[in-house]
């Protein structure tokens, strides 16, 4: 215990902290979650399913070199890295109440990677504070990243009269090969 919390600072940089605590089996959780991701990609690229579903998955806030948000590894954009092995242009869509801000971060300049995100938005209040209208992508990604930031209360009926004609029109335009859906981990 004393050698944990000499490290907790160290730790504490990459976001191991009170969110993503450190436990044991933490390598093994996160390798099997991530991994049945990727495999699950690489099922539908060889042609072996029309669709997969990881249950254990969408843990859509980790970054780079960050956990965030309970998130430890991004699985969504793992798979969708190997999505883009067979396919030109792959659809993230998440409908998780949270924005999905490591997703949108890790392919916020390209234009092979769309990311479409319907989510609660209260920056001053609300996890991950991210996600606002304006927040379109950079350089070849302008344009790609759209986000339908909701007010609390949203309700079935206004939410599937934004969504539908939303993704269809994202559909129609991005004609994407594959579709990543993140509904709430």
């Amino acid at each position: 215990a004393e050698a944990f919390r000499a490290r907790a600072p160290r730790l504490a940089r990459f976001g191991l902290d009170d969110d993503c605590p450190v436990f044991p089996g933490l390598f093994d959780f996160c390798r099997l979650y991530a991994g049945a991701s990727v495999e699950g990609a690489a099922r539908l690229n060889a042609g072996q399913h029309e669709r997969v579903v990881n249950w254990a998955g969408g843990l859509h806030h980790a970054k780079r070199a960050e956990a965030s948000g309970f998130c430890y590894v991004n699985d969504c954009v793992l798979a969708i890295l190997e999505l883009l092995k067979a396919h030109a242009r792959v659809l993230y869509v998440d409908i998780d109440i949270h924005h999905g801000d490591g997703v949108e971060e890790a392919f916020y300049t390209t234009d092979r990677v769309m990311t479409l995100s319907l989510h609660l938005y209260r920056p001053e209040r609300f996890f991950p504070g991210t996600g606002a209208l304006e927040e379109v992508g950079e350089g070849a990604g302008r344009g790609f990243a759209v986000n339908v930031p909701l007010l609390e209360g949203c309700q079935d009926p206004e939410y599937l009269a934004l969504f539908k004609p939303i993704l269809a029109r994202v559909m129609e335009v991005f004609q994407p090969g594959a579709v990543v859906l993140q509904c709430g981990a």
